[in-house]
């Protein structure tokens, strides 16, 4: 109910977005499958992938009506690949991946969905998952946001259903 409340005050002010950047997401603590806890799995899914499909059912219908927007919908590399003692986030954020393709399709001319793999980045999630030493190897996310910030805005109508990744190096 906030999201609706959010996307009608924000489309009310501004009409529909031209560019939706979404992203939700959490880790778990990095552990077998039959590990986790069912709470602690319904967590992950009900963050990474109920929290980008509510930006999409609120926001989507204004991009709609006018045939024109980008949504970008943030996966991960284990999203395209997956890693042991990682099942709950990886088969989120392999929703993510399906969810945008399947959208992608259901789109008008002269919009696109996209998912994106960010790179990766030094952020509390990678410290979770690799340390703080290990993490502390990657690009900080004020580095990130040099190299995103014009990749994301040249992403246009053309790249509708690709899965696309920040050059990180």
């Amino acid at each position: 109910m906030q999201v609706k409340n959010w996307s009608q005050i924000i489309t009310s002010k501004y009409n529909a977005p031209d560019l939706i950047i979404n992203n939700a997401g959490i880790v778990h603590e990095l552990a077998p499958l039959w590990e986790i806890e069912g709470q602690i799995f319904d967590r992950v899914i009900d963050i990474n992938i109920k929290g980008v499909a509510n930006i999409l059912l609120n926001f989507i219908p204004q991009m709609v009506a006018k045939s024109q927007g980008i949504i970008v919908n943030f996966s991960a590399g284990w999203g395209r690949y997956t890693t042991a003692n990682a099942a709950p986030y990886c088969a989120s954020k392999w929703a993510i991946e399906g969810l945008t393709k399947a959208l992608a399709q259901e789109l008008p001319p002269g919009m696109a969905a996209v998912s994106l793999w960010p790179g990766t980045i030094h952020t509390d999630t990678l410290e979770t998952i690799y340390g703080d030493e290990k993490a502390a190897k990657y690009i900080q996310p004020p580095d990130w946001v040099k190299i995103a910030v014009p990749f994301l805005l040249q992403i246009g109508a053309s790249d509708n259903g690709k899965a696309l990744t920040i050059p990180t190096g």
